[in-house]
């Protein structure tokens, strides 16, 4: 098979618990370069907060925010905001619930709070820099969006509110009690399917890798999925292949699986 396209999530995949990658991976990514297949970061994270890293690895693309925003080569592909009064319902019930949401626009995350425990973690894990309290003005612009400091038995009241989504708990370390929201229509599968049209990919050449349940779609739609021996254990039913840990090279591995790496 001649594979064409690679898609990456990065917490638990790219990056391990320390925020750094293996030299082995960005190996990885350069030896499939050489053989002229494309990469892109695939992330649930607002692209502002990955390019430094993408620029580090040298990808070729980005997906961003679950798959609501796609580029390549300067050209946005996918441009896709939450519905400005789902926004504003989700906003209301997490008020009512003493939830936190952070809700991601182009440019900037904006939290409901900035003092709150769970926030100050929130931000620190991820390292997230261009942070703001979140205004009425851009409810509109909201590309994605994050549940925070809400209970498991607390999921159902936001998927009763809107049957076009479901939220994807976070499995990220140091994290808890933090789901993502992800659209039925906009999510890492659907923006995927929309690269590799533009591409002219078809999805058996296409590959990727993750390690949450927010990869779930993307592990899907191509040819090749991969879930990190590190994944929520539910995703290895979504995926066709299995690799080891995100600290024991294993990007690097599921593509020596495929013969695509020495």
């Amino acid at each position: 098979m001649t594979y064409k396209t690679l898609f990456l999530d990065i917490d638990g995949t790219i990056l391990t618990s320390n925020h750094t990658y293996t030299s082995c991976t960005k190996d990885a990514i350069e030896q499939v370069q050489e053989r002229g297949i494309l990469v892109f970061i695939c992330t649930g994270r607002p692209l502002h907060e990955v390019k430094e890293l993408g620029e580090e690895l040298g990808v070729d693309g980005y997906i961003g925010y679950n798959g609501a925003y796609a580029i390549f080569e300067n050209q946005i592909l996918v441009n896709k905001p939450m519905d400005k009064q789902r926004v504003e319902q989700f906003l209301t019930l997490a008020k009512q619930n003493h939830h936190e949401l952070v809700c991601y626009t182009k440019d900037k995350n904006y939290f409901t709070s900035l003092s709150h425990p769970a926030i100050k973690n929130f931000i620190d894990v991820f390292q997230l820099k261009n942070n703001q309290l979140l205004t009425a003005d851009v409810h509109d612009q909201i590309l994605g969006s994050s549940i925070i400091h809400v209970l498991p038995s607390e999921v159902q009241a936001y998927e009763e509110l809107d049957t076009e989504i479901h939220l994807s708990e976070v499995t990220v370390n140091n994290i808890s009690n933090c789901y993502d929201i992800i659209r039925q229509q906009v999510n890492k599968g659907e923006a995927i399917k929309i690269v590799l049209q533009h591409l002219g990919v078809e999805p058996n050449k296409a590959i990727a890798f993750g390690d949450g349940m927010n990869d779930k779609e993307m592990l899907q739609v191509v040819g090749e999925g991969f879930a990190m021996e590190n994944s929520n254990p539910e995703l290895f039913a979504y995926a066709k292949h299995r690799t080891t840990a995100v600290d024991k090279s294993g990007i690097y591995n599921g593509l020596k699986q495929l013969e695509l790496v020495k």
